[in-house]
Order: structure tokens, then sequence, then C-alpha cells
């Protein structure tokens, strides 16, 4: 660290959370540097400073990175109380630092998972105010009717609340396949809006995240991000 920056910026980079929280820790007065309580927003630290949080020193690791393309029978947690696999498994030889994964998919649904030790970057790709798309194949049990699918377009009322996808469309030229690019990120949203008018999802694949694809991916695979793409996710902090 050549020149002092924000001190929020410096909790982030270490991946304890975002700015924002960050800033929330700071007017608590859970942050010290060199021992002194600093409660004031603004301040900023160099990298002789000792900063901890809570009374633990805060360290900036590295951040790191890694795309998976998630197989189908993998729990997406860090941890499964009924040892089932996680996809932690798959990706445990990335890095001897702790990643975790942004956001979920189900069990049964395959595709793009990152998994990032940057807590500010995890944040902003799943909070809805930075819209990030998603596109989704789906494989359904059957045909989907000409009048669902503008029902679809239009917007459906789940349990909990009206819902809207941002484009929709056919694929392979067959009607029980379907491109799905949406932003919401609720739990189990491309299933329960397709079960809501009594198809069943038969294959869920995520196929873009961010941008990001999973081209020369394998499934059951993980590469780094390369250069290019966390630029452009570093821009969604902006």
């Amino acid at each position: 660290m050549k020149e002092k920056i924000r001190l929020n910026k410096y909790i982030s980079n270490s991946g304890i959370c975002s700015r924002r929280e960050a800033d929330k820790y700071i007017t608590a007065g859970l942050i010290s540097v060199n021992d002194i309580i600093i409660s004031k927003l603004g301040s900023k630290v160099n990298e002789n400073d000792i900063v901890k949080f809570n009374g633990q020193k805060v360290n900036i690791e590295k951040k790191i990175y890694v795309l998976l393309n998630k197989p189908k029978n993998y729990i997406t947690t860090t941890k499964d109380p009924k040892n089932r696999k996680t996809v932690m498994e798959l990706i445990k030889n990335s890095s001897k630092t702790r990643l975790y994964p942004v956001g979920r998919l189900d069990r049964k649904t395959t595709g793009l998972l990152l998994f990032t030790n940057d807590g500010e970057i995890a944040k902003k790709l799943t909070h809805p105010r930075y819209k990030v798309e998603k596109l989704y194949h789906v494989i359904l049990n059957k045909n989907l009717k000409k009048i669902d699918y503008d029902l679809i377009i239009k917007g459906l009322n789940l349990e909990d609340g009206k819902v809207f996808v941002d484009e929709l469309s056919y694929a392979n030229n067959k009607k029980n396949e379907l491109g799905v690019k949406i932003h919401i990120g609720k739990n189990r949203i491309i299933r329960r809006i397709f079960e809501k008018l009594n198809y069943n999802v038969i294959k869920l694949d995520r196929v873009m995240l961010a941008g990001l694809t999973k081209k020369n991916l394998q499934r059951g695979c993980w590469r780094y991000l390369n250069k290019q793409e966390i630029d452009f996710l570093q821009m969604l902090k902006k």
C-alpha cells in the first residue's frame, strides 16, 4: 500500500464485508487503528497501521475469483450437516484462502457459480440494486403454450410478489426449451415461475452470470477469472 486509503475500503479489501457495512462498524465503534477506536467516517490508514475489528487484527488478503461450472447433486453451502456433497469440494484446490460462493444454485441446478473472498463484489452481485443479469437454459416436461409464454412476459404473481423476467425465448427450435434472462435473486425463482403455470423444470442450467460465460469450462471444472473479467466486476463497485 503506497498511499493512505479510506478505512472502510481497507476493511472491505480484507474480505470481511462491503464498504457500506464497514461504515456501520466504524460508527458503531467496532474498529480500532493502532489500538485507538475510530468512529469518524472518511478516516484513512496506511500499510503500517494495525487495524482491528472487534479486537481481531484485520489482514488484507489477495482477492481471488473462481468460476465453477456446477454439476448436479452438489449443495451450494460451505458446510452441510447431512454430510452431502458440497460445491466447496469441487474448488478445494483453487486457493489456500477461504472462498465463499456468491449466491446459490439448488442441488439439481447446474451451471455457473462464482466463488470469492471479495466481500464487496459478492454483495454487489447479489444486491437487487445492481440488477446483475443471469441467463438460464430451461427444459420443461412439456411444451410451453403461447398463452403461458405471454403470461410470463407480462409478469406473474407469486406468493412473495409479482415477478418479471428480462427476456424469454424458445431455444433450439423446441417449445419445451427456453432461454430465460433474469436479474431477480429470489430463491428457486425460475422453477417457481414455471410451477405456477403447472410445468415441471426437468433441467435448469445457468449459462451466464454477470457477463461471465461457460465457454471452454467443462461441467465440474473451475477456472480463475481473467483480468478483463475482474475489471468488469470491479466496475460494479462504482
